[in-house]
């Protein structure tokens, strides 16, 4: 039986490179010398640390422009909230998004079953397996996801015929 896996993964690796490539860029612009402006990465979680909120936008500006260059969607960011630490310095952190919250994966699974096609989904961990008999009805599934779900950058793998 036909199926495909819907799942919300970044490629952690053009993220890694996005942000050296930004830190790089933050290291060579004169706006930034002599500031504490600096940007990292550990596992799943981005560091921002800037003189002010105006410099951490900057950042992240800089930021998106990077990983859209890398071919990452930007949707994958979940940015927090701006956070003060030791003297004049803020932070910000942003967690790249990897999986599927349950919240979503209800709501396409209601998707799929309100559309009234010929189709399974069913809630497997951090994805969703969507199964039916014709492959006609899959990429219908695949379409409908795309148009209905437009805020979490899903992608569709582990397609079987």
């Amino acid at each position: 039986m036909p199926s495909f896996d819907t799942v919300c993964e970044a490629d952690m690796v053009k993220v890694k490179n996005g942000v050296d490539n930004a830190a790089k860029e933050i290291g060579t612009r004169f706006d930034f010398k002599g500031t504490s402006a600096s940007i990292e990465i550990k596992e799943q979680e981005i560091t921002v640390i800037g003189d002010a909120d105006f410099q951490i936008d900057q950042i992240l500006d800089v930021l998106r422009n990077k990983l859209t260059k890398q071919q990452v969607d930007v949707r994958f960011l979940d940015i927090g909230d701006l956070q003060k630490i030791g003297g004049d310095k803020v932070k910000k952190l942003v967690k790249v998004r990897n999986g599927i919250e349950s919240e979503l994966a209800k709501k396409i699974q209601r998707l799929i079953k309100d559309s009234k096609l010929k189709v399974q989904a069913a809630i497997q961990e951090e994805k969703v397996r969507v199964t039916g008999a014709k492959r006609d009805d899959l990429q219908a599934v695949m379409a409908l996801l795309r148009k209905e779900v437009a805020d979490v950058p899903l992608t569709f793998n582990n397609f079987r015929d």
